[in-house]
């Protein structure tokens, strides 16, 4: 119970420092802008600009809090939907990404149906597609795929990039964690994306297994629980870990 306490101060405290960081930016921001003498019409703008970034930052952060809360809070009912579907659609928004960051995708997609929350399970997959995105390297690639394994849908996200040390793999599911990120990343990131997709295979009851590739980049696996021929009340869940390295 300690230890459970501990990693929410923890939490706390690390949101609030995410959080007020642009808020101290924003103010900054204003603060030199009316005391500027000879601000113009220009500068205020630029200024104001830098603000709006600085108000989209949070929102960013307080959108990824709300999702990882809903995440923990697990599922009241259950309804089919098709993970191939979605991935699909998370593959199809991010193409011009991809080609701007000189990464090549690369998606298999074959059939597999889940139960849970359909909106949960796309930001998971986002989520995974955007932390290949971000933490990858020139000229690099992801692979994506979904497919049915012993009745289980399964997708799964690999990517090229920096070697991760896989006695560190674990941290990466942590809030606010950014193992070795390049400064680029820090900027983009939260620090939230792979903990939001812990939390909401949890509120599947789905299993994350996490490979730290000998080249580089990571290969992580989501496999879904079997579907219930109905929607079914989420059931108590134990505590999930993040699945071997190896």
């Amino acid at each position: 119970m300690e230890d459970s306490f501990q990693a929410q101060r923890q939490f706390v405290a690390n949101a609030s420092h995410e959080l007020c960081t642009p808020l101290a930016r924003q103010w900054a921001l204003g603060q030199v802008a009316l005391a500027d003498p000879d601000a113009t019409v220009d500068s205020l703008r630029r200024a104001h600009e830098r603000i709006l970034v600085a108000g989209r930052q949070q929102e960013r952060l307080i959108e990824a809090l709300l999702t990882l809360t809903r995440g923990n809070a697990g599922i009241d009912v259950r309804e089919p939907f098709d993970p191939a579907r979605l991935t699909h659609e998370v593959i199809d928004a991010r193409w011009g990404e991809a080609k701007y960051r000189n990464i090549t995708l690369h998606p298999s997609i074959s059939p597999a149906m889940a139960a849970g929350h359909r909106n949960l399970a796309e930001r998971l997959g986002t989520n995974l597609v955007d932390n290949a995105l971000r933490h990858n390297a020139p000229l690099g690639r992801i692979d994506v795929a979904t497919g049915t394994v012993d009745g289980h849908a399964t997708l799964v996200v690999t990517n090229t990039g920096p070697v991760v040390p896989p006695p560190a793999v674990d941290r990466l599911f942590q809030p606010f964690q950014r193992l070795g990120a390049t400064r680029e990343a820090r900027v983009e990131g939260l620090g939230l994306g792979l903990s939001i997709v812990q939390a909401i295979a949890n509120a599947h009851d789905a299993t994350i297994s996490t490979w730290a590739r000998r080249e580089g980049g990571l290969s992580i696996t989501v496999t879904f629980p079997v579907m219930s021929s109905r929607p079914q009340p989420a059931a108590d869940r134990p505590e999930q870990a993040v699945a071997p390295v190896r």
